[in-house]
């Protein structure tokens, strides 16, 4: 395998992204219905209510269609990145407008999965790192969308982020075990002293579970950098949304994308980030 040309690695890794990208997209919007629909069912066991009929949803079923006129994509018409582009955005048979955020999604996915082939090259620890960067891309998007970062990605993220440090591919076990336990508390932590003086729930238990996840892939001395860059990242996206498209102070924004960007960015150029910040502290 490290005789294969780098050319063909990349493209590999590229036109893999592109189709995992299409997957994603079925998984960020079809993932939160999934999960209302069976708390929506759950409440009305609870209140002995029958539950209202609904058209049965799973991530394979029912196939691909248009959600105006219903008509269903042909696999020619589902190829990633090329359909959308020779269709020029619409629907084959109604014509209306196809959202352009489902090959932004799948070009994201391309080039974030050659980046890390790139960065860590054909190893396991690649490996690990782009399960980790497809479930962050995931998480950040479902997040922006519905305010929910679901525990059945979040949890196994933290868990596999031990079992791959158990075999310290990015850190050593204890650093991952402290890394998941201060993650989750940190935010835990402010969670609820911000609750206890402004009667206020300032983010939601999800930001807690993808922090001590995030904490179990790189380790508790990352979360500092962590937690500072999300920061960052959420001043910037904030303010461009406010500047770009005129967004509502008010209307909270959910802070999940922006810990995945972060975590995303510590994975890969942490240690750099780090070591530039202490030459530049020790000069000043």
């Amino acid at each position: 395998m490290s005789e294969l040309p780098s050319w063909f690695i990349f493209l590999f890794a590229g036109l893999f992204g592109l189709t995992l990208g299409s997957f994603l997209n079925v998984l960020i919007l079809r993932l939160p219905k999934i999960m209302e629909a069976s708390w929506r069912a759950q409440c009305c066991e609870l209140l002995e209510q029958d539950a209202p009929q609904q058209e049965k949803l799973g991530l394979a079923f029912p196939a691909s269609h248009c959600p105006v006129c219903k008509a269903p994509i042909k696999a020619w018409h589902n190829i990633p990145v090329i359909s959308y582009l020779l269709l020029n955005g619409k629907c084959a048979s109604c014509k209306t407008r196809i959202s352009p955020r489902y090959p932004i999604i799948e070009i994201a996915t391309a080039v974030l999965s050659v980046t890390a082939v790139y960065l860590f090259g054909l190893t396991w620890t690649s490996a690990a790192v782009l399960v980790l960067t497809w479930a962050l891309l995931t998480l950040t998007v479902i997040d922006f969308d519905t305010q929910l970062l679901p525990d059945c990605i979040t949890l196994p993220l933290l868990w596999l982020g031990l079992i791959v440090n158990y075999f310290g591919l990015i850190t050593d076990l204890p650093s991952a075990l402290w890394g998941a336990i201060f993650g989750y508390l940190s935010l835990w932590s402010v969670f609820w002293l911000f609750k206890l003086l402004t009667g206020k729930e300032g983010m939601g238990y999800g930001d807690f579970k993808l922090l001590a996840a995030l904490g179990a892939w790189m380790g508790w001395q990352m979360l500092p950098l962590i937690i500072i860059l999300s920061s960052l990242v959420g001043a910037v996206i904030g303010i461009g949304l406010i500047l770009i498209k005129g967004r509502d102070k008010n209307i909270p924004i959910p802070f999940g994308p922006y810990l995945a960007i972060a975590g995303w960015i510590a994975l890969l150029w942490g240690d750099e980030i780090t070591a530039r910040y202490l030459q530049l502290a020790n000069i000043g």
